[in-house]
């Protein structure tokens, strides 16, 4: 019996792109398109209602913008992937993406090959970035921690990696043989010694820093 495909929610206040991305991920026999919508509250609307496995997210709509969308479905406990696709590549909003835990930060300039293998990545619980952005994150989270070379502890190091892997907190227990407690109590040490808010800013620090 083959697996359900994974489901998606589009956001976008351009008719002709949402049609386009439907084309291109029904293409696909593992991603399905279950709901459309034009700008953030009926996205939040249709998040609720049914769902979806991942949200694509446009920025510049009317009414409420991707970042404030984001925001909401953080606020609103949604348990989707939210992926930020966007034209825009201003530190600003990429900074506010990952303040708000973003899953990722996606340009529309990508080639429609490369979208479909990070909303795959990003289905698996990875962190998915743009090849471009790699700089601007960089510089998003340098005023946190510019001067700095934290000294963090093996495990933390360990932990860190395993974060940038898309892990949850159970799953680096597991692989660790710790509880998922003393896990939670190394992402608090080094989330603080980086002066990071979240797992996704620890992530895309680790993608800069531990090579």
């Amino acid at each position: 019996m083959s697996q359900k495909p994974f489901t998606l929610l589009l956001v976008d206040d351009h008719p002709m792109m949402r049609r386009g991305l439907r084309q291109l991920i029904e293409l696909e026999d593992d991603l399905s398109v279950i709901g459309e919508a034009s700008d953030g509250l009926e996205a939040l609307a249709l998040a609720e209602q049914l769902k979806p496995d991942l949200i694509l997210l446009d920025n510049n709509m009317p009414n409420l913008n991707g970042i404030e969308t984001l925001k909401q479905l953080r606020l609103d406990q949604c348990q989707a992937k939210v992926l930020m696709f966007t034209v825009s590549d201003a530190q600003e909003d990429v900074s506010d993406a990952m303040r708000y835990e973003a899953d990722g930060f996606l340009l529309k300039d990508m080639e429609p090959e490369q979208l479909i293998e990070q909303l795959r990545e990003a289905l698996k619980g990875h962190l998915v970035i743009s090849p471009a952005l790699t700089q601007t994150l960089a510089s998003a989270l340098r005023p946190a921690n510019a001067d700095a070379t934290p000294s963090l502890t093996d495990r933390e190091q360990q932990v860190l990696r395993m974060i940038a892997k898309g892990l949850s907190n159970k799953m680096l227990g597991n692989k660790l043989g710790i509880t998922e407690g003393t896990v939670k109590v190394h992402v608090k040490n080094l989330l603080h010694k980086l002066g990071l808010r979240s797992r996704v800013e620890a992530a895309v620090w680790a993608l800069e820093h531990l090579k």
